[in-house]
């Protein structure tokens, strides 16, 4: 059993990581990774609403009718994304803001509603939280790492803040004379960043 838990937590880290393995949510996964900040708080976020609404679906799995389960994965989805839009701006509006549309619309992420249909609808509480606690971890670690390479390669520094828990400014990581790729930071830069650590990805599940 503990063998099994542990195979659902770390598959989320490798295996099925998203956006890399399972390529779901790309959307904020492009759009959110200019910088560090934004990208980790979209990973956290989704983390905190992936593991919920994982639990809640898996102890009503069994009463919840085949014909509208979708519909009610989506209420249990939307329930939570409301709880942590809410405490976001009560506690960490500067992030809020920057977040914008993208946190209601983690309602329609393809993870939670995935997670939801193909896992938690078919499995006990404790592996739907490992499921959705592993590849919680899996997406702020990919959106982490394409927003640290997008904001180094893109302005040569890295700042900003993790909210409760300390701020960070690193600035001229490549020395004074380095002159910011600006493209990185834009949302074709998106695009190549992902691209690329796509095929590192590839390669290095191959190997």
């Amino acid at each position: 059993m503990a063998k099994s838990i542990a195979q659902e937590f770390t598959k989320g880290l490798w295996k099925e990581i998203p956006p890399f393995r399972i390529v779901l949510g790309l959307c904020p996964t492009l759009a959110l990774t200019k910088s560090v900040e934004s990208g980790f708080g979209m990973g956290v976020m989704l983390t905190f609403v992936l593991v919920c609404s994982n639990v809640l679906i898996s102890l009503l799995r069994k009463i919840i009718p085949g014909k509208v389960r979708i519909a009610c994965f989506i209420i249990v989805v939307a329930t939570f994304v409301i709880i942590v839009e809410l405490l976001m701006q009560a506690y960490a509006y500067t992030i809020y803001e920057k977040m914008g549309i993208f946190i209601p619309l983690i309602v329609v992420n393809c993870i939670p509603l995935g997670r939801a249909e193909a896992f938690a609808s078919k499995n006990g509480v404790l592996a739907s939280t490992a499921d959705g606690l592993g590849i919680g971890i899996g997406y702020t670690m990919a959106l982490s790492l394409l927003g640290v390479i997008r904001e180094v390669i893109g302005t040569g520094s890295l700042v900003g803040e993790i909210p409760f828990l300390f701020s960070y400014k690193v600035t001229n990581i490549f020395g004074s004379s380095y002159e910011p790729f600006r493209f990185m930071i834009e949302a074709p830069g998106a695009f190549v960043g992902l691209g690329l650590l796509l095929a590192i990805m590839n390669m290095l599940g191959k190997k």
